[in-house]
């Protein structure tokens, strides 16, 4: 009857695999245990034995809360395995080590939140068991819903003490049908926690006058005659007390230490109790029990004072509050009621009653202004008292002749605020019929003045709440934005607040906007704002074509932080040389929507062009090339303001040429011979740029069209044209056909075009040069040949020589006449 094939976990988490005599086929087997579950499998053999089993195998177990299938395998003597069985084991969970229980904000009434801690590394668990008494009744639940270790109950019973708050982890498993459930041990302190009661209901207060029959005056002092007091009080606390004469204070009341403030005291005199409240009888073994009296009323006790009485004031008809209310929404669980009022702000009674008690009564004999409240508190089991929020607080007034003015629970409706000017705005609202003849206040607090510095602020007036019974708004600051929240006010009582109203104002907006330009790509910007105003930011926009998108479209370029300075200025860089641009500021509020003014603030400016780079610069033909580049590659000038080029040549003479600007080549026909100051200009409606100066020099031009206009026995006159510049001519002639070179002296330097050489040799033939000078650079000469007059002779020499030449060539002449026809006379007779 042995169960086969043991496997046990232990409290240390250990699987432990017993081999039982059943489980043995044959001895010459091998028995080998399989657990599966983690990351991988484990395998463990067994011992080999024979007629005693062997001992058993011990897994350490790494996850706790983990299922592990733990299987049997044989091996026979083939090597061959065979499942002979599975067994699946649950580990138990690591417990909770800690738990912490806080109110659910949302509902404190019915919800908790609850907060644990556990190890979570090698931890598995799926939900989490719960046990607590509600009360005298025992709950448990399981629970899934946690997320990082926390999670919200809502559905528990208000007022109510829940104990023994316990957690535990629970591991769960499906396995062949069948489930596996493993629970943690409880190793954290067991917590309590009471929800908290809700208030009770329908609360009201009425006032009643009593019989003035029953009312008499004595020496300022109220008559000692009783009155209905609470029933069942349970006890009453005094929150502000100070220590009295025992010998001053009434046998059958507890003095409720109130200072009155129509006395001046010393310091061994007691502070006598106030008028407006009864006191509880004390017990007499000074314990507070449960009571059912009736109260006295309180008797003005006589002051021993070494000063003056106060002047005596119109004596204070007592009336009688009587204050209702109903139990809280069921189910609540509570055990009475805490009552608590207070008088002028200064004077507080706390008492508590039943949780039977719904009436409560009581004699006010002190005029003055009243706050009510009852919540209610629950104090039954182990758990601490806690008590509802107060749903609602009373307040009315007594005045001085009796009159009961109640609260005021009607807030002001439509509240509006119209902008009159920059400095002051009026608020109007509508308010209930029955409140007609109240009088109201108006709070004004800056929204602005909150988000500033104390350093940076521009306006200190509303920085606090600023209350006024005008419905006149003054003092206000361009720029801020401001909250307008208005009151009802009846005697000494104030209404509930109405709906807050937001309303801003308009800056006012810079002036005084210049530009100063830094270049073709920079700007200084720079503008003053009015002393009076608020903001929060300038923002600098600009208007430009944008040659990447192909839009024209206001961007905005810098946000500058307010500052107390009334100056501000801001560099504009990285635009477009030559380009179009239309500078903005605006001043931006706090405010939420932001308000900015005023897009009037605007100034436009076309910048500089860059200038232009001379690439190359060619003479030929007594015309100068000149070819320059404008920016970098690919600029593009169809949507630029540049208008033209100006091409300038500055010599002895000054040349201009105006180039269109699509074309970047010019021909400037320059007279040679003179040095030039080379420069392009790019120019735009407003401004222009200058590339850097280049020199040219241009050589001089050779004389043109040299003539020998007379010539005598000695000299010659030459005459020629002169082209370009030059500063002087160089004359230099040679004898032409002989060896020796025959010079006039040196060579002749004339400033004009014409030239006479003198001291030259009768009949002879010269080569004369003349050549230009420019700034001392010659050019090349220009050539001409010449030739001097013979010397003159007789007439009659002249005349006889020319006859005998011609008779000797007459002569001649027929010699050789008669030559040719003895010739022909000689052929004829053959």
């Amino acid at each position: 009857n042995t169960e086969p094939f043991q496997v046990t976990v232990q409290e240390d988490n250990c699987i432990i695999v017993s081999l039982e005599a059943s489980d043995v086929v044959t001895s010459s087997s091998v028995y080998v245990v399989k657990i599966a579950g983690e990351s991988k499998n484990y395998f463990f053999q067994f011992e080999e034995f024979n007629s005693t089993l062997p001992a058993p195998v011990v897994f350490n177990a790494k996850y706790h809360g983990l299922y592990y299938i733990v299987t049997l395998l044989v091996v026979n003597s083939n090597m061959v395995s065979k499942s002979a069985r599975s067994v699946t084991v649950l580990t138990k969970p690591l417990p909770v080590s800690s738990v912490s229980i806080y109110d659910y904000k949302p509902s404190p009434e019915t919800g908790v939140l609850f907060e644990i801690q556990y190890p979570e590394k090698y931890n598995v668990f799926t939900r989490v068991n719960i046990s607590y008494w509600e009360g005298k009744d025992y709950r448990t639940m399981l629970y899934k819903d946690f997320f990082k270790g926390k999670t919200v109950f809502n559905h528990w019973l208000p007022g109510i003490c829940y104990s023994n708050i316990t957690f535990q982890l629970v591991s769960e498993a499906t396995f062949n049908k069948s489930t596996l459930v493993e629970y943690s041990g409880v190793q954290h302190e067991p917590k309590q926690h009471r929800t908290v009661p809700y208030p009770p209901r329908n609360i009201s207060v009425q006032i009643v006058p009593i019989n003035r029959n029953n009312w008499e005056e004595h020496s300022g002092n109220f008559a000692e005659e009783s009155f209905m007091a609470p029933q069942e009080i349970i006890k009453k606390e005094k929150l502000s007390h100070s220590p009295g004469n025992p010998a001053e204070t009434l046998a059958v009341n507890t003095s409720a230490a109130w200072q009155d403030y129509r006395y001046n005291t010393t310091e061994h005199e007691a502070t006598p109790q106030p008028y407006w409240w009864p006191n509880e009888a004390e017990s007499s073994e000074g314990e507070e029990e449960f009571i059912k009296a009736i109260s006295r009323d309180y008797e003005a006790k006589d002051v021993n004072t070494s000063e003056k009485l106060a002047p005596e004031t119109p004596a204070f008809l007592p009336v009688h509050m009587v204050l209702t209310w109903l139990p809280p929404k069921p189910p609540t669980a509570f055990d009475g009621f805490h009552i608590n009022i207070e008088r002028e702000e200064n004077s507080t009674e706390f008492l508590t009653v039943s949780e039977d008690t719904h009436k409560f009564v009581a004699e006010l004999k002190e005029p003055g202004k009243y706050k009510l409240s009852v919540t209610t508190f629950s104090s039954s089991g182990s758990c601490e008292v806690r008590g509802s929020q107060s749903a609602k607080t009373l307040s009315f007034y007594i005045s001085p002749t009796g009159e009961w003015i109640e609260e005021l629970t009607e807030k002001p409706q439509h509240v509006t605020v119209t902008v009159l000017s920059s400095t002051t705005a009026l608020t109007s609202w509508t308010a209930p019929q029955e409140s007609g003849g109240n009088s109201t206040i108006v709070s004004v607090v800056s929204l602005t003045c909150q988000k500033q510095k104390e350093s940076q602020r521009l306006e200190k007036h509303y920085c606090t709440e600023v209350n006024s019974s005008s419905s006149l708004i003054e003092n206000l600051v361009p720029g801020a934005q401001y909250q307008v929240v208005v009151y009802l006010r009846k005697g000494p009582l104030v209404g509930p607040p109405s709906d807050p109203v937001t309303f801003s104002i308009v800056p006012t907006g810079i002036k005084d906007l210049t530009l100063y330009p830094l270049g073709p790509t920079a700007v200084v910007l720079s503008w003053n704002r009015p002393f009076l105003g608020v903001f929060r930011k300038y923002v600098v926009e600009m208007f430009y074509f944008n040659p990447s998108t192909m839009t024209s479209e206001w961007t905005t370029y810098y946000e500058i932080a307010a500052t107390v300075s009334l100056t501000a200025s801001v560099r504009i860089a990285n635009l477009l040389p030559a380009w179009y641009y239309n500078f903005r500021v605006t001043m931006v509020t706090w405010g939420d929507p932001e308000l900015s003014c005023c897009d009037s603030s605007t100034i436009s400016f076309i910048t500089a062009p860059v200038a232009p780079e001379i690439t190359s610069i060619e003479y030929y033909n007594h015309l100068l090339y000149v070819t320059w580049t404008y920016g970098g590659d690919g600029t593009d000038l169809s949507h630029s303001r540049m208008l033209h080029w100006m091409v300038i040549a500055e010599g002895k003479k000054k040349i201009k040429k105006s180039v269109t600007r699509s074309v970047m080549t010019a021909v400037l026909s320059l007279p040679p011979g003179d040095i030039y100051n080379l420069s392009v200009t790019a120019c735009t409606e407003r401004g222009s740029n200058t590339s850097l100066l280049r020199l040219v020099k241009l050589e001089p031009a050779p004389p043109k069209s040299l003539f020998a206009v007379n010539k005598t026995q000695t000299s010659v006159t030459l005459l020629w044209v002169e082209e370009g510049v030059a500063d002087f001519f160089e004359v230099y002639c040679q004898q032409a056909g002989s060896g020796q070179e025959i010079q006039v002296q040196e060579p002749v330097t004339v400033s004009s075009h014409v030239v006479t050489i003198s001291s030259l040799t009768p009949a002879t033939f010269y080569n004369c040069s003349v050549t230009t000078f420019s700034h001392n650079s010659p050019s090349v000469p220009t050539f001409i040949a010449v030739s001097t007059m013979v010397t003159e002779m007789n007439p009659n020499v002249v005349v006889i020589s020319v006859l005998a030449i011609l008779s000797i060539l007459l002569i001649g002449l027929l010699l050789v006449t008669l030559v040719v026809l003895r010739r022909k006379h000689l052929q004829m007779a053959r």
